[in-house]
């Protein structure tokens, strides 16, 4: 819990909260996993992937339709991660100027919250993890 609590915006509740739920970080191989458990994974549909053009074999040029976020997910880590999100969006720090990064590249707010909510899993993840302690370095964008 003290290297969970080292995460700005996760209080000690919080901190128990993702202990008693997740119990361990080893039971998720990458972030990615962590978040479709959390409920912040995007959700895709494709019924034709494939189709066929004077008998050959040619990939649809349709893209694959968003359906917004997993619906099957534990509701009190979703609850966690985008309170952190959103209390993060009105307090000063690195967190915040991630956000309003996300939103001067013309993100919706809505968007911008969730892949803040995203990124604090991730670090969640990695630093209970590593054991390591929580550096406003790892709270840098992805290169394009």
């Amino acid at each position: 819990m003290k290297i969970l609590r080292q995460i700005p915006l996760i209080g000690q509740l919080q901190a128990a909260q993702l202990v008693a739920l997740m119990q361990t970080p080893y039971r998720f191989r990458s972030k990615r996993q962590l978040w479709t458990y959390c409920g912040l994974a995007v959700e895709t549909r494709d019924s034709a992937q494939y189709r066929y053009v004077d008998g050959q074999l040619q990939r649809s040029k349709k893209p694959q339709q968003l359906r917004g976020l997993n619906q099957n997910h534990n509701h009190a880590m979703k609850e966690i991660f985008k309170g952190a999100a959103l209390s993060s969006t009105l307090r000063e720090g690195p967190f915040k100027d991630f956000y309003e990064g996300l939103l001067a590249k013309g993100m919706k707010p809505e968007l911008a919250r969730v892949t803040l909510a995203r990124k604090i899993a991730a670090i969640t993840l990695t630093l209970w993890k590593k054991g390591e302690g929580f550096d406003a370095g790892y709270v840098k964008p992805q290169a394009a």
